[in-house]
């Protein structure tokens, strides 16, 4: 074997590695990020619950509660950021597609990592912000400004977890589009997870 050969084999195999390592990624925040989603459909009964509880409790007891109101807030922040990423892999999001639908897949590729690349950026600032929050809340032990007054550490604890997942969500389809618009193939299979 001569010094090419071996150094082209070893090339090859590091491609494998990588593709291989891109793939598992992938696979991976995509099923953390379906977790979450499942999760998050989950809690949605447990809000309806809570607020016909509540209407009922008002209406005809005539007893309305001090904790439903904070707790169905809380719950549908919850909902909202744990399933941005489960929306954002089934595509569940509402786009706007008049030039989209009109333009070549390699130029879907180049608008959807502009837009990924924008959706990062809020999203980092978004756990910046909730980190500094979530610092405060800790260090002054903030409540919500209500008759019942939870504490807040858990709901900024939330929003940095979801934000994260969501970024990890961007990621992984920013490295599925540069793939394509690098080889002009697919990384992973179509409904692959």
């Amino acid at each position: 074997m001569s010094l090419a050969q071996g150094s082209s084999s070893i090339i090859l195999m590091g491609v494998i590695m990588l593709l291989s390592f891109l793939r598992g990624f992938c696979k991976k925040i995509d099923f953390i990020a379906m977790l979450a989603g499942y999760a998050a459909s989950y809690m949605m009964p447990v809000l309806a619950l809570i607020v016909a509880s509540e209407v009922f409790s008002r209406y005809f007891l005539n007893k309305p509660t001090v904790w439903a109101f904070d707790l169905s807030l809380f719950l549908f922040g919850y909902i909202a950021i744990l399933g941005g990423a489960y929306a954002h892999q089934k595509r569940a999001h509402i786009v706007v597609d008049i030039l989209y639908v009109r333009v070549s897949p390699r130029t879907k590729r180049i608008f959807n990592l502009i837009s990924y690349s924008l959706g990062i950026f809020f999203l980092v600032l978004i756990v910046y912000i909730c980190q500094e929050k979530l610092v405060d809340a800790f260090k002054f032990g903030t409540r919500r400004q209500s008759e019942w007054a939870p504490y807040m550490h858990h709901f900024w604890i939330m929003t940095i977890v979801g934000s994260t997942l969501f970024i990890a969500q961007l990621v992984r389809d920013m490295i599925v589009d540069i793939f394509y618009l690098c080889t002009g193939t697919d990384l992973l299979k179509k409904g692959e997870l």
